[in-house]
């Protein structure tokens, strides 16, 4: 049910999200003048035209609701980037230490002590750290070195800012705040954080280089604010949110203004605040300001959702913003992949460059400074050799695990890749970003280990794949015999020429299988692409090994009814141990060699680590790929991009259906457009 909020400025009414967003969270927009039926008057922060709100509110005897972007935006400022979520205050605004707000009565009054709660706390301060998250997120952790040595933060903020006329701060509390953090450090560096709007060029900060000295440097680069807070020995503030998030990386910040997280027993405070009583831990505090008052948004559903929802959807859209932030060029990219992986490695200021030559790509990266990318299975030693020649970063790309609904040999798009610049996910011949992740997963963090459990149930309960493919429900036999699944393979995919050694071909795979259990029940699965007559693999005698051959089948609910997959490097096998079947590889796929399989092929003596089943998924699911929502084409989770491919139809354009028809009459000529 909605209330109506009367508005008097027109940034309500011409920014599409902010309607869209108060709508959602139980506010209709109507312009003040001819609005009779207001239940409040809404006005944006404490910026100077919300005074004409706060007259009209006078005048029509009207509370006032504050709106604010929350804590967590978006990837970069301004009315193009959607927020994560709102501030929506009936009582002030945050940043107004001289009034009261919804948040300092949260902070005051409500009880923050709810095990549930402050676990949900814990583990949400832990996934800001770990992620790099912030209020604005242009650049990624590590992205750019912070100084080695010994230093203190000095954290600048744009002049003229509505939290330092509120938060009783001003061009003196800059002065001031400086003088202080090289007086009471002395023989430390003292490095000065400018504002990234600053930095951007779009608005001025307190210090410049005239501040400088032999102890005071300006920092001038873009840099992820958690590297910065967790290299500095001591951080100093007016009003920042960076204040906060230092609080949150274990400082006690020296605060010269009164923002909302000062007053509470968790900074070193140069002002008072007679209203806050309350002496608060790091988690209750973060409980109040994240978890309990903004208004949290899925803007790909238009619902109100978790923090942990939200913080993890800008997580997404953050990584995908990372990935693309160097330019790329890509070179021998099938023209059908072109507009979808566009939208992959695109950003606001440029997209990707697609060439078909070696010498065109080389001199495009060389110009420009970007980097190459490649599909993996297209790399050769004369290609890699071509860029290493010319010190061109080169970048593999392949398919995620939770790919689409319908096949790539169908020339249905991609909803997830991956991008790897150290090797690909198939190749066992050599190190990988996903074994670099795979490897690390064994230090998961409690919140990881958390959301890769529920994801595995989620795939599970919605019985998503790779393709996704519909399949007939077949009944297998009431037996006492072990009940093995072999998926066939495409014999010439690169997983199977850089992942398997003398098995490498259905018909081997499944001699081997049935020698190594001859009273077993034995199911064999042909791969789609080859059952399409799109790629080479077809069996002839499969009859000879197995008990039966399943050409039509719909995996989950094999899955569910076999002991055990015996596989050479299929990702099946994968999808297998996700739902807890045992899985003897042959080869070395990227889920062998860890622990979690029956390995009876190769060895790969790089991977000597035991992660849990857990962290093998939190690094194959979460970590390694991207991800796309098939509606809205915006980066999304792998947990919403599996609720769409459940509810949703594959996002092949007209002209990409009629063509994989064609593909199908002419199959053997495919080679020409895929």
């Amino acid at each position: 049910m909605q209330q109506e909020l009367a508005v008097y400025t027109l940034g309500f009414l011409q920014v599409p999200y902010i309607r869209r967003m108060l709508a959602i969270a139980g506010w209709k927009v109507r312009f003040g003048p001819f609005c009779r039926s207001a239940v409040a008057v809404g006005v944006w922060g404490r910026k100077p035209l919300a005074r004409r709100g706060f007259k009209a509110a006078h005048r029509r005897s009207l509370p006032v609701v504050s709106v604010e972007d929350a804590f967590l935006r978006s990837i970069s400022p301004g009315p193009t980037s959607v927020p994560a979520g709102l501030i929506i205050d009936e009582v002030g605004i945050y940043f107004d230490a001289n009034h009261p707000s919804k948040l300092e009565n949260i902070l005051n009054s409500d009880s923050l002590d709810d095990a549930p709660l402050m676990e949900r706390a814990i583990n949400g301060i832990a996934f800001l750290r770990s992620s790099g998250l912030s209020k604005y997120n242009p650049v990624a952790r590590r992205e750019t070195a912070v100084p080695a040595e010994k230093y203190v933060l000095v954290v600048d903020q744009t002049a003229g800012d509505a939290s330092l006329r509120y938060g009783n701060a001003g061009e003196n509390t800059f002065v001031d705040m400086l003088a202080a953090a090289k007086s009471e450090n002395p023989g430390i560096q003292v490095l000065v954080r400018t504002h990234p709007a600053v930095l951007m060029g779009n608005k001025s900060g307190h210090y410049t280089q005239a501040d400088c000295d032999d102890q005071t440097s300006l920092m001038v680069d873009q840099t992820n604010p958690w590297d910065l807070l967790e290299g500095a020995s001591k951080v100093y503030c007016a009003t920042s949110q960076l204040g906060f998030e230092a609080i949150l990386a274990g400082h006690k910040p020296v605060v010269f203004g009164m923002p909302f997280y000062a007053g509470w027993g968790l900074s070193d405070d140069r002002q008072t605040c007679a209203r806050r009583t309350k002496k608060l831990s790091v988690p209750q505090l973060f409980a109040g300001v994240m978890l309990r008052y903004p208004v949290w948004i899925d803007s790909a559903t238009n619902t109100v959702c978790s923090f942990e929802e939200a913080a993890q959807s800008l997580q997404a859209k953050a990584r995908n913003a990372w990935a693309s932030r160097q330019p790329s060029v890509v070179l021998g990219m099938s023209n059908w992949k072109i507009p979808q992986i566009s939208r992959f490695l695109g950003s606001q200021s440029a997209k990707p460059w697609f060439v078909k030559k070696v010498g065109q790509a080389v001199n495009k990266c060389t110009e420009s400074g970007a980097r190459a990318v490649i599909w993996a299975s297209k790399e050769t030693p004369e290609i890699r050799l071509a860029f290493d020649a010319a010190k061109i970063p080169l970048w593999l790309m392949e398919d995620g695990f939770l790919r689409s609904n319908g096949l790539g040999a169908e020339l249905t798009p991609a909803d997830s890749i991956v991008l790897d610049d150290i090797g690909i996910y198939f190749d066992a011949t050599r190190p990988s970003r996903l074994e670099n992740l795979i490897a690390d997963s064994v230090d998961l963090p409690v919140y990881a280990s958390q959301r890769a459990s529920k994801l595995r149930k989620l795939i599970c309960d919605t019985g998503i794949t790779k393709y996704n493919l519909e399949g007939e429900m077949v009944s297998l036999p009431d037996t006492d015999k072990l009940k093995i699944l072999v998926p066939g393979q495409v014999e010439d995919d690169a997983s199977i020429r850089l992942g398997a050694t003398t098995i490498s071909t259905n018909l081997s795979l499944l001699r081997v299988t049935r020698q190594a259990n001859p009273g077993a029940y034995i199911i064999y699965k042909p791969h789609p692409d080859v059952e399409a007559g799109l790629r080479v693999g077809k069996v002839e005698s499969a009859e000879q090994y197995a008990d039966i051959v399943i050409e039509n089948g719909y995996v989950p609910a094999l899955l569910e009814q076999v002991d055990a997959v015996w596989t050479m490097t299929s990702l099946l096998g994968f999808e297998a141990l996700l739902r807890g079947v045992k899985t003897t590889c042959l080869g070395m796929p990227f889920y062998a060699g860890w622990g979690l399989t029956d390995d009876q092929g190769q060895q790969c003596v790089r991977r000597t680590k035991r992660p849990t089943l857990n962290g093998l998924i939190h690094a194959c699911l979460v970590d390694y790929p991207l991800y796309l929502d098939p509606v809205d084409k915006q980066a999304t989770t792998p947990e919403k991009l599996i609720r769409r491919l459940k509810c949703c139809e594959n996002t092949r354009s007209p002209k990409l259906v009629l063509l994989a028809k064609l593909q199908g009459r002419f199959a053997r000529f495919a080679h020409l457009w895929r």
